[in-house]
């Protein structure tokens, strides 16, 4: 568990959002995470999510900071926690994530 492996899920999950790729987000999400909810697949919600998101330019602008950001924001591990520092939280107000089955998961 490093840096490096919670940046490149930090990109993955950031890279899926930007091209609307709802399973692609969800492969980066904590599993409890990407249950159905009200009929609905975690990938389709997620894509609906990330619709919304790009059609708000002050949002997709965001997006794109925190992908730019990634490389060199400040990482901090706890345990099998780690944060890290983006101009825009990923979820929820924060870019928490967790190692759980030798990776990264993005987690509430």
């Amino acid at each position: 568990m490093t840096a490096a492996t919670l940046r490149a899920a930090a990109t993955r999950l950031i890279t899926a959002e930007l091209a609307g790729d709802g399973a692609g987000a969800c492969a980066v999400l904590y599993a409890p995470l990407t249950a159905t909810v009200d009929g609905r697949t975690c990938a389709q919600r997620w894509a609906s999510r990330s619709k919304a998101l790009l059609a708000s330019p002050r949002r997709a602008r965001g997006l794109r900071a925190d992908l730019r950001a990634v490389n060199g924001a400040a990482v901090t591990i706890n345990g099998e926690y780690g944060e890290i520092a983006l101009p825009q939280a990923l979820l929820n107000g924060r870019s928490r994530f967790y190692w759980t089955a030798n990776c990264w998961m993005l987690t509430r």
